[in-house]
């Protein structure tokens, strides 16, 4: 399958898999005291809202798997927003990233509680998960290095191949075009656009 940019509200194309790390809106802007480090501040976040307005529902194929990113403070935006888009929970905790940092420490994140070292994806399906899922020795957590600022690491994506198969399968907000993927995201079309 030929992976491109795709524009998801111009497309009859139908995935099996859709994962996305959507861009979610916080209610404060900077989290680190002084610094600007909340997502608002790395690149434009959308509010859940507007996420609800993306046509992702007809984006799925009749049996297809949602792989979401999620942010600890927002579990119930999580869910109804993969309901909205015609999805069923099946795990809050689908994938867990264990995040390490570049001299392989823990990763210590910010938070208005503890400080999170941690984050999680959802998996949600519509239509028969039983005609989804091909392998189930796959693991959910994956310790792997951070990257940019909200970047997921590759391991998630050979993770959701070996999980379902080499199906069609789109990235929502992604960051950059990968091998085997349809993607659509604000800096993808950025980097187009650059080249």
């Amino acid at each position: 399958m030929n992976n491109q940019i795709v524009d998801i509200f111009d497309t009859d194309r139908k995935y099996t898999v859709i994962y996305a790390d959507p861009a979610w809106q916080f209610k404060n802007k900077r989290t680190g005291g002084k610094h600007k480090s909340g997502a608002a501040q790395k690149y434009t976040v959308t509010s859940v809202k507007d996420m609800m307005r993306l046509p992702v529902e007809q984006l799925a194929a009749d049996d297809c798997l949602l792989v979401m990113w999620w942010v600890g403070s927002m579990p119930q935006e999580a869910i109804d927003l993969c309901e909205f888009w015609g999805f069923k929970l099946v795990n809050m905790n689908g994938f867990v990233w264990d995040k390490e940092t570049k001299t392989g420490l823990d990763h210590f994140g910010m938070g208005h509680s503890t400080r999170p070292s941690t984050e999680s994806a959802l998996i949600a399906y519509k239509g028969k998960i039983s005609n989804l899922v091909i392998n189930h020795s796959v693991r959910s957590k994956i310790r792997a290095k951070t990257g940019r600022h909200s970047e997921k690491p590759h391991e998630f994506r050979e993770a959701i191949v070996k999980l379902v198969g080499d199906v069609p399968k789109i990235e929502l907000f992604s960051r950059q075009v990968t091998d085997g993927w349809d993607c659509w995201g604000n800096e993808v079309l950025k980097d187009k656009e650059a080249a």
